[in-house]
């Protein structure tokens, strides 16, 4: 007898006192678990992301670009790097308060390194875990801009936030041929060593500013 009839023969002498079919079996109910409302799931990102220690400031769209300059002026930014494609009210709005750094001009990562902050956008918001995500596109720039400088200020609207990570990825990835580098940021950069002392800021940014712009009302 091979292994394979072996055990065919074992599930039959087990199951040889059932005598109900599939279809004499009860019904199954399948209970659907319901998403929060909008606002819970703006609320409850908010919340993680702060829990993270991470600093949110929820504004509606007309204020952003006074919400990046005052994230700058308040951690004593005196420069700031700036994707190619960031929206140009927050890009005037920084060059207000700091020296800006176009992506293009600061090739080198140790020039990077000098510059004290940067402002992106961001792909997604995902409210169960705290996570901002980047795709990297042309408001956010390439992932060492949003690794070396001390302070990152993000940017996300509340339509970008969803409930849980795999409504993120459904969004992230919708299909073959969608896929592109993500860096996915839960808070400052943090670490800790043998003592459990935390230190922040040795693989990314020391702070992080996530500016929510709420849904208009």
């Amino acid at each position: 007898m091979s292994a394979r009839d072996e055990i065919l023969a074992r599930v039959r002498a087990a199951t040889a006192d059932v005598t109900t079919t599939p279809a004499d079996r009860a019904p199954t109910t399948v209970v659907e678990e319901l998403s929060p409302g909008r606002a819970q799931t703006l609320d409850l990102f908010a919340e993680n992301v702060a829990d993270y220690r991470a600093q949110v400031v929820r504004i509606d769209a007309s204020g952003v670009a006074h919400a990046v300059a005052g994230a700058l002026r308040e951690h004593g930014c005196a420069s700031v790097v700036l994707p190619t494609g960031l929206d140009t009210a927050w890009a005037e709005a920084a060059a207000a308060v700091a020296e800006v750094h176009r992506e293009a001009e600061v090739t080198v990562d140790a020039a990077l390194d000098a510059v004290d902050a940067v402002v992106t956008a961001s792909a997604v918001g995902i409210a169960t875990t705290g996570t901002v995500v980047l795709d990297h596109g042309p408001d956010q720039g390439r992932r060492a801009l949003t690794l070396v400088p001390d302070l990152h200020v993000c940017v996300v609207r509340a339509d970008q936030v969803v409930h849980d990570v795999p409504e993120a990825v459904g969004r992230l990835r919708p299909g073959p041929g969608h896929a592109r580098p993500l860096t996915w940021v839960s808070g400052p950069s943090a670490t800790s060593d043998i003592e459990l002392e935390r230190v922040e800021g040795v693989h990314g940014p020391r702070t992080l500013v996530v500016v929510l712009v709420d849904e208009e009302v």
